[in-house]
């Protein structure tokens, strides 16, 4: 379940960023469309306008490649008794990916949360063995099993 937990997320961070490409790309084409046939106050307002759109895509774009780079940087692989960077962590029926912040996801009727080891819940847990209850916003999270 972990590899196609962590196939899902390489997905989704694949498709988030060509989305952002593609629509960097659309918006320059675009601007360059317009640059050619207007002239004016009107025009020059569009295109400051598409080229502030196209920064916030441009840094969009970065953040979503940098939080990808992070995602695959981790070694998923290690097998470790404890929860550490990289473990998929089974509580209270809900499972949690070690890893980066990411949406939420539902694989075999199960819940998946990709959690970042900065995130309060994952700083609890780090370094949690099986059996192991921690506390977060009242919520007690009983560790069943580490992968």
């Amino acid at each position: 379940m972990k590899q196609q937990i962590i196939q899902h997320y390489n997905h989704y961070l694949n498709d988030r960023i060509n989305s952002l490409r593609e629509m960097i790309v659309d918006l320059t084409e675009d601007s360059l469309n317009d640059a050619k046939g207007s002239a004016g106050d009107k025009h020059e307002t569009g295109l400051a306008m598409m080229h502030l759109e196209q920064e916030k895509l441009n840094r969009k774009l970065q953040e979503v490649v940098d939080i990808q780079s992070k995602f695959l940087k981790i070694d998923y692989s290690i097998v470790s008794n404890q929860v550490i960077l990289g473990s998929l962590v089974s509580a209270n029926d809900t499972y949690f990916l070690i890893s980066v912040s990411l949406p939420k996801i539902e694989i075999e009727g199960k819940n998946i949360f990709a959690v970042s080891p900065e995130a309060p819940l994952a700083q609890k847990m780090l370094g949690a063995v099986l059996g192991d209850v921690i506390t977060v916003n009242q919520i007690d999270y009983l560790i069943r099993s580490i992968e």
